[in-house]
C-alpha cells in the first residue's frame, strides 16, 4: 500500500512536467516542418518558445473548414483520432512572415505496423506545395519502420502536391520498395509530384504512413480551398 501511495504521488507530481515536455516537443516539431531539423535541434529552448511565439497563431476547424471556438493547444489528436472524420476538431498552425502567411502546419495521426504514428506537414501558402514534414511513431521496428524519424525520408516529401492537376486531393503516396535510398531515392521519383519512394522491409509503416496523410489532408480539404478562394479575391 505504501508503494502504491508512493507511486501515484510521484505520478502526479510529475504530469505538469510531462505535459510540458509534449508541448515543448510538439513546438519542435512544428518549427521542424518548415525550418529543417538541422536547425531545431541545435536551438535552446528559449530559443525556440522565442521563435514559435513570435512566428506561430494557431486556430481550430471543424470537418467543413469553418472556425471552432477552441485553443489548439486544447486539442487532443489522440482522442480525436478515434472519432469520425466528420465530428473531430481540426488544429491550423500559421506561420507568418514580414510579409504575411508563409505557410500552414497540420498535424496528423494514424497507425503503422505495431502502434500509432503521427506528424505534422507544412504546406507553402498555395496550400498544395508541402514544403516539409516530420513523423514520429511509438513502436515501429527499429532500422525498418522506425527510419520514418530520419531526415533522409522525411526530405523525400519536400516540394510534392497534394492536388492534382484537376484540382482533386490526391496526398503523397510512399511505394512499395526502395530505389537506393539517399538522393537515388528522390531522384527515382523527382518527376512523380504525388510519390515518393519507399523503405526496404517497411511496407506496412508505409501503408500506415499513406492512410494517415490521406485521411488528414482529406479532411482538411475544404479549409485549403476556402483559403484558395480568398487568395485568389484578394489577388484581383
Amino acid at each position: 500500500m505504501i508503494c502504491a501511495v508512493l507511486l501515484s504521488l510521484t505520478n502526479e507530481s510529475l504530469k505538469d512536467l510531462q505535459a510540458a515536455n509534449v508541448a515543448y516537443e510538439k513546438r519542435q516539431f512544428i518549427l521542424s516542418t518548415f525550418m529543417g531539423n538541422d536547425k531545431v535541434s541545435v536551438m535552446k529552448k528559449e530559443e525556440v518558445n522565442k521563435l514559435y511565439d513570435e512566428k506561430v497563431k494557431s486556430a481550430v476547424i471543424d470537418y467543413s473548414g469553418k472556425p471552432v471556438e477552441i485553443a489548439a493547444e486544447d486539442v487532443d489528436i489522440n482522442k480525436e483520432y478515434k472519432m469520425a472524420d466528420s465530428l473531430r476538431m481540426y488544429p491550423v498552425y500559421l506561420i507568418e512572415g514580414e510579409t504575411g502567411l508563409e505557410y500552414v502546419v497540420l498535424p496528423t495521426y494514424g497507425f503503422g505496423l505495431w502502434d500509432n504514428i503521427w506528424g505534422y506537414v507544412a504546406l507553402e501558402k498555395d496550400m498544395n506545395t508541402i514544403k516539409g514534414i516530420v513523423f514520429d511513431h511509438k513502436g515501429e521496428t527499429p532500422g525498418l519502420g522506425a527510419r520514418i524519424t530520419t531526415d533522409e525520408i522525411q526530405s523525400r516529401y519536400a516540394g510534392k502536391s497534394i492536388y492534382d492537376e484537376s484540382g482533386k486531393l490526391v496526398s503523397v503516396t510512399m511505394m512499395k520498395g526502395e530505389n537506393g535510398g539517399g538522393e537515388k531515392s528522390i531522384n527515382a521519383f523527382k518527376d512523380k509530384p504525388h510519390q515518393v519512394d519507399g523503405m526496404s522491409g517497411s511496407t506496412l509503416t508505409g501503408k500506415g504512413i499513406n492512410n494517415m496523410l490521406n485521411a488528414y489532408l482529406k479532411a482538411y480539404d475544404n479549409y485549403f480551398k476556402q483559403q484558395m478562394a480568398n487568395t485568389k479575391a484578394t489577388s484581383n
